[in-house]
């Protein structure tokens, strides 16, 4: 058998330095990118895809990404079905993402693909809604419970004089932000508003024509009803509807939290009273803001100073949650100052 010669063994010891090297290029491109010079990539998984409310919180998002400097992605499921939600973080993880921003449809279903995530250096925060008992870090919150429930209830009751029937159209059964402003609602109106009875609660999903479909048919069953919820952005309209489409404007009165631009027509007719809600494009930005927070391993204050709108995000350390602020009032009045 032929001796390797010099040069042989010359260019294979070459070829391995430059191996190495390349290892080492690897491991220097990685501290870099922790470092920020390769933008930190936030990905938001909301309820559903294609909704005005996700939309605008994307849209704030986007806008907080420009100013930080980081890279913002959606990826929405086509239903509320748990396990798209749960598809699509396994795909982010495996993507390599350094941060997930979920709302999620089940926060039960969705813990072992959260835990997943962890497991794997991903960053993990809920966002509009929360998932307590999972490994997210923070929980990006929009508005507490108490305020949200006692807003909608008296809002609602305003226009009924404290007194009559009600119902609740809601969507999915295991969102906690919801069941938790209609935990609220049920025990306010019973304390604050005893001549008010709560009939029914019905969830649609995260769609507004089943929500008006669900509201006729509450209509019908309590003739003598005289209010109705929109528990979500997609309810709200669709109770409103019901209410315009079966003529019972200045009869049934209705409140919700539908989007500004949504909830205008319905504002202006008087097939809605007032929605209830918060800035979503600075809900958006917040969650932006927090997602680059955890990336670069930096703890959150007892106060802090997000941007020149959100100088005071107050975070509740116990809980590991970030509140927004308090809910807006949205009226046919001021409903112009909001384009989302």
């Amino acid at each position: 058998m032929r001796r390797p010669t010099k040069t042989l063994i010359l260019g294979v010891a070459l070829l391995l330095t430059a191996v190495v090297g390349l290892g080492s290029c690897s491991s220097a491109l990685r501290v870099q990118a922790a470092d920020g010079d390769t933008p930190i990539r936030i990905a938001f998984v909301p309820k559903v895809a294609g909704i005005a409310y996700f939309d605008a919180m994307n849209a704030g998002g986007l806008a907080a990404a420009k100013q930080l400097g980081v890279e913002w992605l959606t990826r929405g499921p086509a239903t509320v079905d748990p396990a798209d939600q749960t598809t699509i973080v396994k795909d982010l993880v495996a993507k390599h993402v350094d941060v997930i921003a979920v709302a999620p449809n089940d926060p039960e279903a969705l813990a072992p693909a959260i835990a997943d995530a962890r497991a794997h250096g991903v960053h993990v925060l809920t966002t509009d809604t929360d998932a307590p008992q999972t490994q997210r870090e923070v929980f990006v919150n929009q508005a507490s419970a108490n305020g949200i429930g006692t807003a909608l209830v008296d809002a609602l009751m305003a226009k009924t004089g404290g007194t009559g029937k009600f119902a609740i159209v809601s969507c999915g059964r295991t969102a906690a932000n919801l069941n938790a402003w209609i935990s609220v609602e049920q025990s306010y109106a019973a304390q604050r508003y005893p001549k008010a009875q709560l009939t029914e609660i019905v969830y649609a999903g995260e769609d507004t024509t089943t929500a008006t479909e669900l509201a006729k048919q509450v209509l019908d069953r309590h003739p003598d009803l005289t209010g109705l919820i929109g528990e979500c952005t997609t309810s709200a309209p669709g109770v409103a509807q019901a209410v315009r489409d079966q003529q019972k404007i200045g009869r049934v009165y209705t409140v919700g939290t539908g989007t500004p631009q949504t909830m205008k027509p319905y504002l202006l007719d008087g097939s809605c009273s007032m929605s209830v809600l918060w800035n979503v494009e600075s809900l958006g930005y917040l969650t932006a803001w927090a997602g680059q927070q955890l990336a670069l391993g930096r703890s959150f204050g007892p106060s802090n100073n997000v941007s020149l709108e959100l100088p005071a995000v107050k975070y509740d350390a116990r809980a590991k949650t970030m509140l927004l602020g308090d809910p807006l009032l949205i009226t046919q009045d001021n409903v112009d100052q909001f384009k989302y």
